[in-house]
């Protein structure tokens, strides 16, 4: 797997980072995202400095991930429900 070094801005900093070549587009991404993030809390909220538009950035980006991680494991509760009440209609069907 190669790596490649790259630079993400964030708040106005830099930061270099060595990344996997497959992870690259998806760290840019999320990169423009915080970003975006930022200009809209600084336009929408009062927010004082960039620490205020981070901290904000992190709680609503672990919300989103804490949210995902909850309906995947409801998804996951309920397919294995349905994946068990199918294996006893084919037990029934095979008796």
């Amino acid at each position: 797997m190669s790596v490649r070094r790259i630079t993400i801005t964030i708040a106005g900093r830099t930061y270099p980072l060595n990344v996997p070549s497959a992870e690259e587009e998806t760290l840019r991404r999320v990169g423009k995202q915080i970003e975006a993030m930022i200009k809209d809390f600084e336009q929408n909220f009062d927010v004082r400095d960039k620490q205020d538009a981070l901290a904000m950035c992190a709680l609503k980006l672990g919300t989103n991930a804490e949210i995902s991680q909850m309906a995947n494991e409801k998804n996951i509760t309920d397919s294995v429900g349905k994946l068990s009440e199918l294996g006893q209609l084919l037990d029934e069907l095979e008796k």
